[in-house]
């Protein structure tokens, strides 16, 4: 079984993401969907390995510089809670390569909201781009639909 730990990173310039056009893997929650890069804990990883890890894996980058944004608590439906840590990264080494989960692409941080993603993906990105300290957000969804958020413990 899959570990409930995960992590996602965005990989950030001034005014654009590194993103994930999720389009490739079969029964992916993510299908069609535009993410960041990260996936789920290996056996004895810490939240750094695993980001480390999977940002290597998934766009052919090693981070340098990189900041722990948040925890993301998802809920959907039945299915068990993951716990998602959040990232930012600003610096990195290496050449981009193709990723067999989608496709990679710069995307302007403006046009992200044009792209089909997840309802609570414009609340974490708008407290990292307000530079919100450490935070901890519930996203709950129902069929898909975002039907609650809480955020530091209170609901918004």
């Amino acid at each position: 079984m899959k570990s409930q730990l995960t992590t996602l990173c965005y990989l950030q310039t001034e005014d654009s993401y590194l993103l994930m056009h999720r389009i490739v893997k079969k029964n992916d929650i993510n299908h069609n969907k535009w993410i960041g890069v990260g996936g789920h804990f290996e056996a004895g990883e810490s939240p750094e390995e695993c980001l480390l890890r999977e940002v290597k894996e998934e766009t052919g980058l090693t981070l340098t510089k990189y900041d722990f944004r948040g925890i993301v608590t998802f809920v959907s439906d039945d299915d068990p809670a993951e716990y998602m840590c959040l990232y930012t990264a600003e610096e990195w080494t290496g050449d981009i390569k193709e990723c067999d989960e989608g496709k990679l692409e710069w995307i302007k941080k403006n046009d992200f909201i044009n792209l089909e993603h997840w309802e609570g993906d414009l609340i974490f990105l708008k407290l990292m781009e307000e530079n919100h300290p450490f935070f901890s957000l519930k996203l709950v969804y129902k069929n898909g639909k975002l039907v609650e958020t809480i955020l530091d413990g209170k609901k918004i």
